[in-house]
């Protein structure tokens, strides 16, 4: 198994750790960053804040899950190896839980325990899945796979393919043209990838009904 993950992608073995630490609490710092600024949005009125703005409804945006999806698919995807992807992330979706629940408690004097502790699950078992984003950039089948199962899971954040096709939201299809962009990989392998993504999408909308 190893030499198979190994010919899908090596780690990379040059990073020396002090600057692998350096890497993980940057971006620790930044998951803490937007959660603070997930709730101060949270917070506002929608009628205070500049126009465009309100129309792409910006308020709403981290509160969705296409944002993080997409942000812990880049950090697994560009960390040095498969584990430090899954410390990254990790460290990623803790500083952002963190930060928002104590805003939360300290700012707004309430604490939504039952929200705090699902999106504390999801950033324990992140890990895992981060793990196998890692492989993303690889070559092969395998990573094609990794890379579309990214795609249509954001797919099906932006775009609903099993009650009719429409957008969600515009900021969901945007994330998921950036996502395109990013895991792009050679001609042949991107129309494979987007052909299954859109498959992906469908089964998961069917399993999952729509969750923003």
């Amino acid at each position: 198994m190893k030499q198979f993950l190994n010919d899908v992608r090596r780690p990379d073995a040059d990073i020396s750790m002090r600057t692998k630490v350096i890497v993980s609490v940057i971006i620790a710092a930044a998951g803490a960053l937007l959660g603070i600024l997930q709730k101060w949005l949270d917070s506002q009125s929608v009628n205070e804040l500049p126009s465009l703005l309100q129309t792409i409804d910006i308020t709403n945006y981290f509160g969705r899950s296409s944002f993080w999806i997409f942000a812990s698919a880049v950090i697994a995807a560009w960390s040095s190896s498969p584990v430090r992807a899954g410390i990254n992330v990790f460290l990623f979706l803790m500083g952002m839980v963190g930060s928002y629940y104590l805003y939360c408690s300290v700012f707004s004097g309430f604490l939504p325990v039952s929200y705090m502790m699902i999106w504390a699950a999801i950033a324990v078992i992140s890990p895992l899945p981060a793990f196998f984003c890692w492989y993303a950039r690889g070559k092969g089948k395998f990573a094609v796979t990794i890379s579309a199962g990214i795609l249509g899971v954001l797919l099906a954040q932006a775009v609903i393919l099993t009650q009719g096709i429409y957008v969600t939201h515009l900021l969901d299809v945007m994330t998921f043209a950036a996502a395109l962009i990013v895991f792009r990989r050679k001609l042949k392998e991107t129309l494979i990838e987007a052909g299954a993504a859109v498959v992906i999408a469908v089964l998961y909308q069917l399993v999952i009904p729509y969750w923003g």
